[in-house]
């Protein structure tokens, strides 16, 4: 289907409001019925009203108004002043000996520098910046995975640190219970020694007791007392708990320890992106 005739399909005359638009008036930029055509034109006959069919509208040049002389319309461009200038300008002589050149030409100019334009955005630049999403987006998602690998290896240098740390632990308390129980059992052995001390000399007591009570001179003359094998105090035992001196942490220190990170970021000049050469997009337009 033809977008235009599609467009004048949809649209309906500026003055009338009913009928299909058939005219456009390229100095009022008006969409018009063919039966409004007189009646737009003779409403201000002060402008040169150029309507054509509405295909073809835009294509009459709008020349633009004069700055120096009102509303009159400037044909002529002065390359030298570069302004537009009206027949009055040029009958005044201030721009004699100027190049001059016709508005249409310089309109085409105007476009042809602008479809360049237009190309260079569409063929090569445009397709770059597309290239550059999917570069940019590409090294984002690889970004994602070397972050996520490198704070796995964190986590898991982590977790070896907290097993040689849980290790070393162990083997302070195992060293720890072996110091206790030697101590204990040393003290044990002193203290079943002297429980049998004291039985004994309770049999002792007993046995001095019943020998004071008797008249009888032979067992008074047998007892033989042992009070002095007694004498002989056991040596106090002092145990030694060993002491834990804890090293102190210093943040620093365990940082050069357990790693660093060290950052290389670069947007040096060197890994700039650079201007694709031709390569036309078919599916992007410019208007």
């Amino acid at each position: 289907m033809d977008p235009l005739t599609s467009a004048q399909d949809l649209m309906r005359c500026d003055l009338c409001e009913t009928s299909i638009v058939q005219m456009h008036c390229d100095t009022c930029f008006v969409q018009l019925c063919k039966a409004c055509v007189g009646e737009h034109i003779s409403t201000d006959e002060s402008k040169n009203h150029k309507v054509v069919k509405f295909q073809c509208r835009n294509s009459t040049p709008l020349f633009p108004p004069c700055a120096s002389h009102g509303k009159k319309q400037c044909e002529m461009y002065c390359r030298h002043c570069d302004v537009p200038v009206c027949h009055t300008c040029l009958g005044s002589g201030k721009h004699l000996s100027h190049k001059l050149s016709k508005i249409v030409e310089v309109l085409g100019e105007k476009k042809d520098l602008i479809r360049k334009e237009q190309n260079e955005l569409n063929e090569t630049i445009y397709p770059t910046y597309q290239d550059i999403v999917v570069d940019v987006q590409k090294t984002m998602s690889q970004l994602e995975k070397e972050y996520g690998d490198l704070s796995t290896a964190i986590a898991k240098h982590g977790e070896e640190w907290h097993r040689e740390i849980d290790q070393l632990v162990r083997k302070l308390t195992t060293q720890l219970d072996e110091m206790k129980t030697s101590q204990l059992q040393t003290l044990q052995t002193q203290l079943d020694e002297i429980n049998k001390n004291l039985a004994d000399i309770t049999d002792e007591i007993n046995t001095l007791g019943i020998a004071v009570d008797s008249n009888d001179f032979s067992k008074l003359c047998s007892v033989k007392s042992r009070g002095d094998q007694y004498k002989n105090i056991p040596k106090k035992i002092l145990p030694s708990v060993p002491k834990f001196t804890p090293e102190t942490i210093q943040m620093e220190e365990l940082h050069k320890l357990f790693g660093a990170l060290i950052s290389d970021f670069d947007q040096s000049d060197e890994h700039r992106y650079s201007i694709k050469k031709t390569q036309k997009v078919h599916d992007v337009f410019f208007f």
